[in-house]
C-alpha cells in the first residue's frame, strides 16, 4: 500500500502522494519555492490510517510551487426569458501548480 495524504487548501481537499502534481487555488509565493500544508485531514503510510479531528497532528505536507498562472476563461450567462434580462461575464480563475514533495507525521 503506498503512502497518501488527505490535505485542505483553498476550502478544497485533495488526496496526494509524492510525487503528484495538483493545481490549486491561488497561493502567494514564487515559482521554485518550498510550502508546507498543515491542514492535513488524514495519512496513509505502511497500512495504517491516521485520522484527523479535524486535522492529524503534527503531520505536513511539503510541496514545491511548479508554476503560478491563469485558467481558460469561461462564460457566465445569465437570462430570463420574456423579460429582456440578459447579463454576460467572463472570469479567468488564478492558480498554483504544487509538486508534493515529502509527507511527513511525527
Amino acid at each position: 500500500m503506498s503512502e497518501f495524504a488527505i490535505v485542505d487548501t483553498g476550502g478544497k481537499q485533495y488526496r496526494v502522494k509524492p510525487g503528484d502534481t495538483i493545481r490549486v487555488e491561488k497561493i502567494e509565493c514564487d515559482e521554485g519555492d518550498i510550502i508546507s500544508i498543515d491542514q492535513v485531514k488524514l495519512v496513509s503510510s505502511d497500512g495504517s490510517v491516521k485520522v484527523g479531528n479535524p486535522n492529524v497532528s503534527g503531520a505536513s505536507v511539503k510541496a514545491e510551487v511548479v508554476s503560478n498562472g491563469r485558467d481558460k476563461k469561461i462564460v457566465v450567462f445569465k437570462y430570463k426569458a420574456k423579460t429582456r434580462y440578459r447579463r454576460k461575464n467572463g472570469h479567468r480563475q488564478h492558480y498554483t501548480d504544487l509538486r508534493i514533495t515529502e509527507i511527513s507525521q511525527n
